[in-house]
């Protein structure tokens, strides 16, 4: 995708980051999570916590956007300080990514990733996390081919009473 620009969400942002995340839980996360808990996903309440966590966040999440050369959002991202438990350790966690299904393969998914992978490195955290769930194959080859690993570590995740575990990925960065 050229001319693609990354840049950080700002609150005009919320409503079409919001449509581009629950287009891609429902997109990605067929057949791994019940139907009928992504078909109740509403992108008003995900735009209004979109804005909630903006505007009420400490600065340590950083909201990242891919905007094409025509100004279209085409994907967000997610990252800040890895919690285990409530405690933070030194570590850092992508939390989300998504780009719209309809830009999927095009590089915004790279774009951000890199972005926010250089980001961690920048505030001088040693590994970026993360978590994906374990039968999201298409997923766990895109952070594989962007040097993440799984790390061994799986944590149970249940949505409609069906459980969906997760595995974490890890990737060193450099000091």
């Amino acid at each position: 995708m050229s001319g693609l620009r990354i840049r950080e969400m700002t609150l005009a942002d919320c409503d079409r980051v919001a449509e581009i995340r629950v287009g891609g839980w429902r997109s990605a996360y067929r057949g791994l999570i019940p139907q009928s808990y992504l078909d109740g996903l509403s992108v008003e309440e995900d735009a209004e916590l979109r804005r909630t966590r903006l505007t009420q966040g400490d600065g340590s999440v950083v909201n990242l956007v891919a905007e094409d050369d025509g100004g279209e959002l085409v994907g967000w991202a997610c990252h800040g300080p890895y919690r285990e438990g409530e405690v933070l350790t030194p570590d850092a966690e992508l939390y989300a990514i998504y780009v719209h299904p309809r830009h999927v393969g095009q590089g915004a998914g790279r774009a951000l990733l890199a972005r926010s992978v250089a980001g961690c490195s920048a505030a001088g955290h040693g590994r970026v996390l993360l978590w994906v769930l374990k039968g999201n194959d298409r997923a766990r080859r895109f952070y594989e081919r962007a040097g993440f690993r799984a790390d061994g570590a799986e944590e149970p995740f249940e949505v409609d009473g069906v459980a969906v575990p997760e595995v974490r990925y890890a990737r060193t960065l450099p000091r």
